[in-house]
């Protein structure tokens, strides 16, 4: 398993909270770890999804999510 760190704006609640922790654990090969406002961290198995996948998903909830460490 590999770690990823997402950096996400437009996460403002606790609510927000709640839809991205549901998205993430709906994939598969995805075992969250935390989810806060402005951040997600997961395990995830190279061999079942990237971290372009898991982004995207977050992504599609209207969020911005990007791997922690790269530009916008």
């Amino acid at each position: 398993m590999d770690e990823l760190t997402l950096k996400i704006t437009g996460m403002t609640c606790g609510h927000c909270v709640g839809q991205v922790t549901k998205a993430l654990t709906q994939l598969d090969g995805v075992q969250v770890k935390t989810v806060k406002v402005g951040e997600a961290r997961v395990d995830y198995d190279q061999r079942e999804i990237t971290s372009v996948d898991i982004a995207r998903a977050v992504n599609e909830l209207g969020y911005e999510a990007q791997p922690a460490g790269r530009a916008a």
